[in-house]
Order: C-alpha cells, then structure tokens, then sequence
C-alpha cells in the first residue's frame, strides 16, 4: 500500500423531505433544485482538489443516488464503479417516518424528539411491522433487514460490516473512495473513524453536500481530516 489514501464522504443534496422539515428515513425521496445544485456545488469542490476515485458507495435511495451522478459528472468520473447497498440507506425513522419535526415537538417535547434524533442508543416509535415488504429493490435480501425502526446504534450495527467488508480492503490496496449517503449513516462512519463517544455522537452534524476528506496512513488510521 501507498504511504497514504483518501477517502471522501458527502451527505446528499436537500431533499424534498428535508426542505418540508419531515422525518425520512427509507422512504425514497427525490433532490429539490436547490439539492440538485448542492450537489454540483459538492462536486466543484471536489474537481478542484483533483483527487481521482477507483469507486463510489451510495445507498438504495435515490436522493443519495442522485447526489453521487451530479458529483460524478462535475469530477469526470461517471465511469468508476458503482457499489449500491442497503447498508448505506439513511437510519430508518420507524413511526415517525412523514411527520413533520416541529409537530412532534409540540406533541412529544424537544427534549423527546431530541433524543430520538440525537442520541446513540434511543429508538424511535416504532411501526407495527416492517414496510418495503414488496419494494423489488430489497426483494434479494432476508427479510430480517426490513426493519420496524433503528437507533443510530442500530443503524451503526449495519454500516460497520460493510466499511469492513467493502471500503477498507480497497483502501488497504490504496485505492481512494468516494461515500455518497445520508446524514445518520455518515454519522454513524464518523463516529467508528473518530472514535466518537456514544455521548458525544449528538453532536456531531453532517450537512448537505458538504464534501469530508480523510486522509489515512497505511494501516488506516486518520492522518487528516478537512471539510473541503
């Protein structure tokens, strides 16, 4: 392996859900105008760094999907593989999947919903049995995966494998990777790559299309890490 390798994550461009200040989670919502040119913005600032990608991760749900064509393209890049999964898809929200956050602070408390939101352990009402049974793209999985809700420790439970299995052994061979996802499941990257304390994750934020540079050295401990 190379002295050092990059990786980069970016949280997708505004969706509609976020610009409507509701609860998402696996619902699959598409970028606003506003998230589509957060996303070329994200991808700019990317082309102005000159890093070059062997391939990209993003999740099942197109927002994220979206965000990783429009950075893609500003980078010239379209051509890497892509590497879609489940894994990657945003923390599910359970019950409170389409409602509007201010609501459920009037109805539940800030300091309830703050929980719900923030905190490691905390999960969210939940449904009364798992959606998406008939949704094609997980349709190969076991249905174990079709949650009723997550914590962001659950959600963490579900991404570590895949860091493992996918982006670590590529970048150990030195190949720099790109991570285009959501806001909980990046939080969830950032709390196993920094060392976050469970305590201490809420108060980390990923915004939109904000690209993350890490820099590692060659058994994949941080060396750098900027906001480009």
């Amino acid at each position: 392996m190379r002295e050092m390798v990059e990786l980069v994550i970016i949280r997708h461009g505004e969706s509609t859900a976020n610009r409507d200040n509701i609860y998402t989670g696996w619902t699959d919502v598409p970028l606003t105008p506003k998230g589509i040119e957060q996303a070329q913005q994200a991808g700019k600032v990317l082309a102005s760094t000159g890093l070059q990608f062997t391939d990209v991760h993003t999740s099942l749900l197109q927002r994220a999907i979206q965000t990783t064509h429009l950075v893609l393209d500003e980078i010239h890049q379209l051509w890497i593989p892509e590497h879609k999964s489940w894994r990657l898809n945003e923390r599910h929200y359970g019950a409170l999947r389409g409602l509007n956050k201010d609501q459920t602070r009037i109805q539940f408390g800030a300091d309830q919903v703050a929980k719900w939101r923030r905190s490691f352990n905390v999960v969210p009402p939940l449904l009364d049995q798992p959606d998406h049974l008939d949704d094609r793209r997980y349709a190969s999985f076991p249905k174990t995966i079709l949650t009723r809700g997550e914590s962001l420790a659950m959600a963490y439970d579900r991404l570590i494998p895949y860091w493992v299995d996918e982006i670590a052994p590529r970048l150990l061979d030195g190949h720099n990777q790109l991570v285009v996802a959501h806001g909980s499941t990046l939080r969830a990257l950032i709390k196993y790559l920094d060392h976050v304390s469970d305590a201490d994750i809420s108060k980390v934020e990923v915004p939109n299309a904000e690209p993350i540079h890490y820099t590692f050295d060659e058994h994949l401990n941080v060396i750098n890490k900027q906001i480009l």
